[in-house]
């Protein structure tokens, strides 16, 4: 097991260095410092007894971008506005990470997901502040390893930031380290996949205390560790299965907003002190700036956790939305209210739960007591009004094609980016069946299974025509089956759903090419190109097209511009030098051709090509 009592006589900074350590999708009820019996986290439970323990702990939002935004300003997801994946966090918001090192602090962070990746379009702006930032993921293609390319397992995490604490010399640090294994798939390493054989998620929780049992080993051996403030929670839970969920972002029940949240504080002050009072991860970041003595900005809104510690139980209130049923689905948001013993669950049939009389939150006493669920209503919607009041507008843009099959691959929905509240349309609880029937679908699409992806996406289109992103992945199914005047069809109504929707025109210009109508086909690559200018493969497919409709000055265009996006594109070498060539401009040709034989040795076309082209130039091969 791991961490001694503190030595006493160790000499404590002046200034304590902070980690942050990200739980990704990891439940409160896995904890043995919450209370689970299972075994799973003694490493953890061994931190707590040197921690402050907040029992009732709560995320604002279950969605784990939107999450952070909370969690590193301090502000609630109606102020900030970061509640879809791919919006830029605002740099007028207050950020902890910037906050520190505007102090003096080194900071880094590092992540365990694409979906934190910065550079990949999903959370711009999060890497503000971080002198370092270690991600550099990227789509998995074909049968790569998911663990090379979308998401790094715990223990590479840890070792990666392990390996950067001694370029910090000792002086003040801020450490944030993310660690995505919990999230789905379930595909725990061994040797906890065969322990939890049949439990492949408790199996990834386990799996996790391990890593972290390395990391808070290394971190007790540095100079300083007394007096480091360590703080370890999780940015939302995950359902399993509890009110239909399978897996997060819809619902606001505690399966996903109830999360394991401790402080170990410099100089081991408090330890082993448990709080019963609400608490909100927006309150983190004030928190740690009362802790190492900074001041807390005014944007901030939630506050400082130290208060509670030692005090007597309060009745905190707690607040937390999700606009993802609405975004990715057409279905209304959902806010959500803790106050007294109630949770409140704002949505078209409203919903009010005694959370000490029914934990499991699965008797609906709306109705019986609409007193206290008008009166709690009315305190809710005064809260979100007082706390969205001149928030700081996120640069919101449709989610592009790119991110959408990112998110795709982690088994999210895109939708069209806008912050909202709005209680109408579909109720979550009433179609909950599909989201997890189209969640399904996707990680069949990402591992490559269409004829397992495609019926799936029937019945979800069949249920419910009105998402577009169902209709989009089933035209790409049966276009990846080869059934392509079968996908015309739902991309053409992925379109109508949403004509800004630049990977479904892509698609659509797919599989419009393979049946045989150019003409059309170009129009929606020439659509695509403009939205998306920067897409080096849509620029190949419209100039490919215009080549073959005889538009060749425009397809020239067009294949240069995909060169200049990505100088080593096979297909655009190799059309752009066979053209040239075909066009008696053959010594021009070969330079492409060339670099086409460079970037696919293995391909006999390009060979026999740039052979021709050779032999019209009066060159040698």
């Amino acid at each position: 097991m791991l961490l001694a009592a503190p030595c006493l006589g160790q000499q404590a900074q002046a200034t304590p260095s902070v980690v942050f350590v990200t739980l990704d999708t990891t439940r409160a009820d896995r904890m043995g410092f919450l209370g689970s019996t299972w075994g799973l986290t003694p490493n953890l439970d061994a931190l707590a007894k040197r921690s402050v323990v907040f029992e009732r702990a709560y995320a604002q939002v279950p969605i784990t971008t939107a999450s952070h935004a909370t969690l590193f300003s301090g502000t609630y997801p109606q102020f900030h506005r970061v509640t879809d994946f791919g919006v830029p966090l605002p740099e007028k918001l207050p950020y902890l990470p910037a906050l520190l090192k505007a102090r003096g602090y080194q900071t880094a962070a590092f992540v365990g997901s694409l979906i934190l990746d910065p550079r990949n379009g999903l959370a711009p702006g999060f890497d503000r502040g971080f002198d370092v930032y270690d991600a550099g993921y990227r789509q998995r293609r074909g049968k790569e390893d998911r663990y090379k390319t979308m998401e790094r397992r715990a223990g590479d995490v840890v070792a990666r930031a392990l390996g950067w604490l001694p370029s910090t010399g000792g002086k003040p640090y801020f450490l944030w380290i993310h660690l995505f294994d919990a999230h789905d798939p379930y595909e725990a390493p061994a040797p906890f996949a065969a322990r939890y054989p049949k439990a492949p998620y408790d199996g990834e929780i386990a799996a996790l205390d391990a890593a972290l049992g390395q990391l808070l080993a290394a971190l007790e051996a540095r100079p300083g560790f007394d007096n480091t403030l360590v703080a370890i929670y999780a940015d939302h839970g995950e359902s399993l299965g509890d009110h239909g969920e399978a897996t997060h972002g819809v619902f606001l029940y505690d399966s996903t907003i109830h999360v394991p949240l401790l402080l170990k504080l410099p100089g081991d002050r408090s330890a082993g002190a448990r709080v019963t009072t609400r608490a909100g991860l927006v309150d983190l970041a004030p928190t740690v700036l009362s802790a190492v003595g900074a001041p807390v900005p005014a944007t901030m809104q939630g506050a400082s956790l130290l208060p509670l510690v030692g005090a007597a139980p309060a009745d905190r209130v707690q607040y937390a939305e999700t606009d993802y049923p609405r975004r990715a689905f057409g279905w209304s948001s959902l806010g959500a209210y803790r106050a007294d013993r109630f949770l409140y669950v704002r949505s078209p049939v409203r919903e009010l739960y005694d959370s000490v009389a029914d934990p499991g939150q699965t008797n609906n006493l709306a109705e019986q007591r609409g007193a206290a669920a008008d009166r709690i209503q009315a305190e809710m919607d005064a809260f979100r009004k007082h706390t969205a009041v001149e928030g700081i507008a996120a640069e919101v843009a449709p989610v592009d094609a790119e991110i959408a099959e990112r998110l795709a691959a982690l088994g999210y929905v895109g939708g069209s980016a806008s912050a909202s509240a709005a209680v109408s349309g579909l109720d979550p609880k009433e179609r909950i069946g599909v989201s997890n029937t189209l969640h399904d679908a996707m990680a069949a699409i990402e591992s490559g299974d269409m004829d397992r992806a495609a019926p799936l996406l029937e019945k979800v289109t069949l249920s419910d025509p009105q998402i577009p992103m169902a209709q989009l992945q089933l035209g790409i199914a049966r276009a990846r089956q080869r059934r392509y005047k079968e996908a015309i069809g739902p991309l053409h109504k992925a379109i109508e759903l949403n004509p800004d929707a630049a990977m479904a025109h892509y698609e659509m210009g797919v599989a419009l090419y393979e049946t045989g109508d150019l003409k059309t086909a170009a129009v929606h690559f020439e659509i695509v190109t403009k939205r998306m200018p920067k897409w080096a493969d849509a620029r190949f497919s419209y100039g490919s097209v215009l080549a073959r409709i005889d538009r060749v000055p425009e397809a020239e265009t067009e294949l240069r511009a995909t060169l200049a996006l990505d100088p080593k594109h096979y297909r655009g070498n190799l059309l752009l030098g066979r053209l040239l060539d075909l066009q008696g401009k053959s010594k021009d040709g070969v330079v492409y051709l060339r670099r086409a034989v460079e970037a696919n040795p293995g391909s006999a076309e390009a060979k026999a090509f740039l052979a021709d082209a050779v032999a019209r130039s009066g060159g040698t091969p």
